[in-house]
């Protein structure tokens, strides 16, 4: 706005000016004056005339000449219209705005070059009746227009006061016009001629201020003036904040340079070069590498492609990166194993109590890389319950072959871009964590624990356990591709261990590259010597205690297992155990006289009541009732199977909270009682006229599985033929219509729950010898097993005669 009145622009006739406003009129500009109904009339290209203004302007065209010349030798009055279309040489009527200006001519020039410019002063609003063309000019009859002004001025006043508000902020922020022009317009006395000069100056299109020249009312040409002002005046505070955010990041720019190339400067004075020292130490780095032919060639390719970069440009800093990732991965570079196979075993049985078949497995492979040299390192996938020691197995075996040991957990990863990396044309780009651990662990045969790789997850970033299959794949890994490093990487020699709660959430083809050892919870005796051998040592030392300061015993240490704690692993134990220490370790510290020597008594005052009851055998005076094993992701338990006969119909009732495969087995040995009645000396009448009630007690915990199928049917022929179940005698196996008795898993612990319950005699398939034999003699003592294949067999075992 006003840059016009400030900046001269020529104009060809009818075209560019430089608006002036009449200081020495207080009135309406015109006010007063007669006008003849007839005047020669001038249009104008590009502006638009408002009352008040004056401006010059070249005339050029014909009738636009003969109409100044004849206005002047006369009256000096011309009207003043706009034409609609700049392009139209010769306008006629249709060509121009119906409301123009009547102007004063206050000077004719004639310029050097043959133009002439006349100075026009405008006088007053008209609207044009018609128009004729009379000797080589238009002629034009006009009706005057004047202003309709309000009667109530607060709501102008008010108008009028924001316009000046915002024509001060807009000559601020206008780098071409002056700050006099705050005082010029506050000479203006009259609001009509105000309007007209701030009108003549906004930045708008012609049909715009050609709306506003023919706005009658004053109220609503001040309203229409201030809307303009103020899309003018945010279009000027957008320009202002766009053009100093410019200027502060050339500043910036500027500074940065300026400031490098006097550390340049300073630097060559001094004798330093830190890029050349850089591509010196890469250089010389390259050397010492035993690394394969391509990837040095490709190396010096790369760093001859540094050597032309600019250190200023950011490319300089990602390819310095890139090639010192390359410099810091250990290529060809191995640890030596160890082969002595005795002290392998020796580190892993001092780490690890039990896990017999991890260990077995690992002094196979050791074996045949003593013996052969080259084999590849296998994939193994330890498989087992929380807190069993599977993650710290990986660290003992790393400690036996003298290997640098990587662990790197997989839970909750989602992003495949985490193992294979990120291309180099991103920014922040970075190389997958397979690679970044390698770096770290400085050699390309370490032992690599894939923690939790059950819980990977998957979404719209990628699938990381598919990422995994080449990682995994002994055919594949020898050629690792990580996108960011963009060469082959040898992952053969790497030694991968996996750990996982859980098979079912492993992908079945990541699964089939893997060998599954499934580690199974610890029983009670093995978690007693566990404490023993590992737990309780390492306590005494992170509590500051001697030996000789505290003694935990056998029958104290099977109490804390049995009635405080109730899991797989020992991390639970181990936490219990941490309360034993803290609260001699107090002792100590006050210097109280305490026993050494902790009594099971005083457990609950150390560890609170008991959380858990031992589950142990009642002998059972009543018919119907049955002793079964079952097992937990805790261990074994005994389960007692209690049935009943009432008056009714048939009708067989289960409660207990028990799952559907345990429902079937419950129907299934209903049947085949119902189909054997007669060899078991069983009325078959009792059938049809009883109810049968089967419950498990302990309703509020879940139970499943087909083992109790034995069970159930002891108990109910001991109910339908009133005979007795031996005392301390039980018995799992799944059982088929036919009558035969199948295998069932978790032997061990379902055994080793028998005996702590005080049990002496154990019924279970013949088939599950085999897994018999997998358990400690010593922890069989006391209990003598009856293999069988028919259920009849079950029965002679099992019911008193």
């Amino acid at each position: 706005m006003f840059n016009e009145y400030f900046t001269s622009q020529g104009f060809d006739d009818d075209g560019d000016f430089l608006p002036l406003m009449t200081m020495d009129e207080e009135n309406e500009p015109g006010s007063g004056e007669s006008y003849p109904e007839k005047l020669p009339v001038i249009a104008l290209k590009n502006t638009v005339l408002f009352p008040g203004i004056v401006i010059p302007i070249t005339v050029g065209r014909d009738r636009s000449i003969n109409a100044i010349n004849k206005a002047y030798s006369e009256d000096r009055l011309v009207a003043v219209l706009a034409q609609r279309d700049q392009r139209e040489e010769e306008p006629g009527k249709e060509d121009l705005y119906s409301v123009g200006t009547i102007a004063r001519i206050l000077k004719l020039l004639k310029m050097p070059d043959g133009t002439t410019t006349a100075i026009l002063q405008g006088r007053k609003r008209f609207t044009l009746q018609s128009l004729n063309e009379e000797g080589r000019l238009l002629m034009g009859e006009i009706e005057v227009l004047e202003y309709i002004h309000p009667e109530e001025n607060l709501e102008f006043e008010a108008i009028m006061s924001s316009i000046m508000d915002l024509a001060k902020k807009i000559i601020e922020l206008s780098p071409n016009i002056p700050s006099e022009a705050v005082v010029m317009l506050g000479n203006i006395g009259n609001n009509v001629s105000l309007l007209n000069f701030i009108a003549s100056n906004i930045n708008a299109k012609i049909p715009i201020k050609q709306s506003i020249l023919e706005q009658s009312n004053v109220v609503e040409k001040s309203k229409r003036i201030l809307a303009e002002m103020n899309s003018e005046l945010q279009l000027l505070e957008l320009k202002d904040k766009i053009e100093n955010k410019v200027r502060g990041d050339i500043e910036k720019q500027q500074r940065d340079y300026f400031l490098n190339q006097q550390l340049k400067t300073i630097q060559e004075e001094l004798g330093q070069n830190p890029q050349q020292e850089e591509l010196h130490r890469l250089s010389e780095g390259a050397k010492k590498k035993n690394w394969a032919k391509t990837v040095g060639d490709f190396f010096q390719k790369e760093l001859k492609r540094l050597k032309r970069i600019n250190p200023q440009v950011a490319e300089y800093s990602v390819q310095m990166n890139y090639l010192e990732l390359l410099l810091d991965l250990p290529w060809e570079e191995y640890t030596e194993d160890n082969f002595d196979l005795r002290n392998v075993k020796k580190v892993l049985d001092e780490d690890h109590f039990g896990l017999e078949k991890v260990k077995e497995r690992i002094l196979e492979h050791l074996a045949v890389l003593k013996l052969k040299g080259d084999m590849k390192a296998p994939i193994l996938c330890l498989v087992g319950p929380p807190g069993v020691g599977k993650t710290s197995l990986g660290r003992s075996i790393a400690r036996a072959l003298d290997r640098k040991f990587i662990r790197m957990s997989l839970g909750g990863l989602h992003d495949e871009s985490e193992i294979r990396g990120h291309r180099k044309t991103y920014i922040g780009a970075m190389p997958g964590r397979i690679i970044q651990s390698l770096k770290r662990a400085g050699s390309s045969n370490p032992v690599f624990i894939l923690d939790e790789i059950d819980k990977v997850g998957k979404d719209f970033r990628g699938d990381p356990s598919s990422a995994l299959l080449e990682v995994l794949d002994p055919e594949q890994n020898t050629t690792f591709h990580d996108n960011y490093l963009e060469l082959e990487y040898d992952l053969s020699k790497v030694m991968f261990v996996a750990t996982a709660n859980s098979l079912s959430s492993i992908q079945p083809a990541l699964l089939d590259r893997m060998e599954i050892i499934e580690i199974s919870g610890y029983s009670q005796e093995e978690k007693v010597e566990i404490a023993k051998r590992h737990l309780i040592p390492k306590q005494l030392e992170e509590h500051g205690l001697k030996e000789e300061e505290v003694e935990l015993t056998n029958e104290l240490l099977n109490k804390v297992v049995e009635e405080y704690t109730r899991e797989s692993g020992v991390r639970s134990l181990n936490r219990q155990i941490a309360g034993l220490m803290r609260y001699v370790a107090k002792s100590v510290a006050m210097e109280e006289e305490y026993n050494k020597v902790i009594q099971v008594k005083e457990l609950p005052d150390i560890l609170g009541p008991r959380k858990y009851s031992s589950a142990m055998y009642q002998a059972v005076k009543t018919t119907g009732v049955a002793v079964g094993l079952a097992w937990t992701p805790v261990g074994g338990d005994i389960l007692f199977i209690e049935s009943s006969l009432s008056k009714g119909k048939g009708k067989l009732t289960l409660t207990g909270n028990l799952g559907d495969v345990m429902k079937e087995s419950a129907t299934t040995a209903l049947t085949y009682l119902k189909a054997h009645c007669d060899n078991l000396g069983i009325d078959p009448k009792a059938f049809d006229e009883s109810d049968v009630h089967i419950h498990i007690p302990q309703g509020a915990i879940p139970k499943d599985g087909p083992s109790a199928g034995v069970t159930m049917l002891t108990a109910l022929t001991s109910l339908f033929t009133g005979k007795m179940v031996k005392p301390y005698l039980a018995m799992t196996g799944e059982i088929t219509l036919r009558g035969k008795v199948l295998p069932v898993g978790g032997i061990k612990e379902k055994l080793l729950a028998a005996r702590r319950a005080g049990m002496t005699d154990i019924i279970l398939c013949n088939e599950n010898d085999k897994h018999v034999a997998e358990i400690n003699p010593d922890y069989l003592k006391g209990i003598k097993l009856h293999y069988v294949e028919e259920m009849s067999e079950v029965l002679d075992l099992a019911l008193t005669k």
